[in-house]
């Protein structure tokens, strides 16, 4: 399950970093919350790691602007979690990854990307 929505207002961070939105994703570990930076991000600036949907609704839901949580798809396999878009780094699906290095899926094929 992943779902994502957007602050009331920009959230401060260190070094003078805001937060604009942030995603909610599930898994059997915990819930993960990650943060971004910018409104057009497609990967995330930070994330962080809470016990419970619980936990992690009693700390943000307050913050979530009139749309609340907004669902989105779980990733394509082998793709990153906290990506708006299918977006996997190169050779995962192989078992060879290049870390650093990713493709998005358009038009059904892989491409290189250079996510920002």
């Amino acid at each position: 399950m992943r779902k994502y929505a957007y602050l009331k207002e920009p959230l401060e961070r260190g070094g003078g970093d805001r937060v604009f939105k942030v995603m909610l994703y599930k898994a059997e570990e915990g819930v993960y919350l990650f943060e971004y930076s910018n409104l057009d991000a497609v990967r995330c600036s930070a994330d962080f790691l809470y016990d419970s949907l619980d936990d992690l609704h009693e700390e943000w839901d307050e913050l979530i602007d009139e749309r609340g949580w907004i669902d989105l798809d779980d990733p394509l396999p082998d793709c990153q979690h906290d990506a708006f878009i299918p977006l996997r780094v190169r050779g995962r699906d192989a078992g060879k990854p290049q870390w650093g290095e990713f493709e998005t899926l358009e038009d059904g094929e892989w491409i290189d990307c250079i996510p920002e």
